[in-house]
């Protein structure tokens, strides 16, 4: 079991160290960085200064994608690996390890990784498997000026999220004044994750794969989410977060839910309607069910390197790294993540994150087993979500749909 507990994270999050200027380019030789992500402004970041770097005989290619789940098992599994490096999260890392298809890192940062500081680096059973580099987590975005205008005040609890967008629409002000990224299957069940564990929920018996679900917490979940739902846009079952940043410029949204790491996007100084993100705050994310803590989860995004690439490729690619990692880049990109790299000063960008972590929000679950039971309930919640199936029926077929696949896996008898 992976943890970087979210102590360990405000504590990095918090820190203020000074940065040096730009450093010029290493030679990294010959060889070449081959990156395999999710989409994210902030891999972009790393990657172009990488990039700055090209010769002829150093190349750098990335493929950031929203598929890469999906790409980098098989991808990864070939030898040579098409990739040398693959940017995970604590969601998707487990999955990787239970397949061997990474390498420790250790002789890599004893001769390259200087720059790390110690929470920076993944541990799993005494040997460092991955580099973490950035805090992510899902938090409340709201307009301070139509929640006045609506004569609300700021919602801390989801049960407020849907009185303050009730008043919203009553008054005339927006017609779907929420938003949330709901993109079936991986992205509806994390809603579920995060709203679920806020209520108090667990998903596992304790050291087990065994479905240890709250009915009554799981059911009254999936009823919030959906009464949500009537709140946003008909068509909130296909939205990104690339999706909501427009209708939020044209002043059709004044609530939503949304990752972290695109904050800085609604910043004045990054957006083209400043009147809109002057009035835009960022909180943590709301609690539910008269619990108090955020119903959100922690996580840490960073890069491993495929055990299956030469030593020399292992090295070239871990040392590129190191140089788009590095604090220069923060210092020059300080509201691009909030980044667990040596230097960086939190921003107004953070903000939510930081009080989500504060509240006591939790890191996602690192247990193997947690990406199959995410993985059941977002095959089956966009049916509830549009009314094909009741959240008896989505609760029952999830934890079917659990059980085999976790009896397939080995988890189960």
């Amino acid at each position: 079991m992976i943890h970087l507990r979210s102590t360990a994270i405000a504590s990095l999050m918090l820190s203020a160290l000074a940065a040096p200027a730009l450093a010029d380019c290493p030679d990294f030789g010959e060889g070449s960085l081959r990156l395999l992500s999710n989409e994210h402004a902030s891999v972009d970041i790393v990657v172009n200064r990488i990039e700055e770097c090209a010769t002829d005989d150093f190349t750098v290619s990335a493929n950031l994608n929203t598929e890469h789940a999906t790409i980098q098992g098989p991808a990864l599994s070939v030898f040579p690996s098409e990739y040398n490096v693959v940017v995970i999260a604590n969601g998707s890392l487990t999955s990787l390890l239970n397949a061997d298809l990474v390498r420790p890192l250790d002789d890599l940062i004893a001769e390259y990784g200087e720059q790390l500081l110690p929470h920076q680096q993944i541990r799993v059973n005494g040997q460092t498997v991955a580099i973490a580099f950035m805090a992510n987590a899902q938090h409340f975005f709201f307009r301070e000026d139509v929640l006045e205008q609506a004569g609300v005040p700021v919602p801390t609890t989801y049960e407020e999220v849907i009185e303050a967008a009730r008043a919203i629409r009553e008054q005339g002000i927006m017609e779907y004044p929420l938003a949330a990224t709901m993109i079936p299957e991986w992205s509806l069940a994390q809603e579920f994750v995060n709203m679920y564990l806020g209520r108090g929920g667990e998903f596992f018996e304790a050291g087990s794969g065994a479905p240890n679900i709250d009915e009554e917490k799981a059911i009254a979940t999936l009823q919030m989410l959906r009464e949500m739902s009537t709140y946003m846009n008909p068509d909130y079952l296909t939205f990104t977060t690339d999706a909501i940043v427009p209708i939020w410029e044209a002043g059709e949204v004044a609530m939503a839910n949304l990752w972290g790491s695109q904050a800085s996007t609604f910043l004045p100084e990054n957006s083209p309607v400043p009147d809109i993100a002057a009035a835009t705050r960022f909180a943590a994310a709301p609690s539910v069910g008269g619990n108090d803590v955020p119903a959100t989860t922690v996580w840490w995004d960073g890069f491993a390197i495929p055990r299956n690439i030469t030593d020399e490729d292992a090295a070239t690619a871990f040392q590129a790294m190191m140089y788009g990692l590095s604090p220069e880049m923060v210092a020059e990109n300080p509201t691009a993540a909030v980044w667990l790299i040596d230097g960086y000063e939190p921003t107004d960008a953070a903000v939510g994150i930081i009080a989500s972590v504060q509240g006591g929000a939790p890191s996602y679950s690192m247990l193997p087993y947690m990406g199959l039971m995410h993985d059941a309930f977002g095959s089956n919640m966009a049916a509830f979500m549009t009314g094909g199936k009741t959240a008896e029926e989505t609760l029952a077929d999830a934890l079917r749909d659990y059980e085999t696949s976790a009896r397939q896996a080995g988890f189960l008898d």
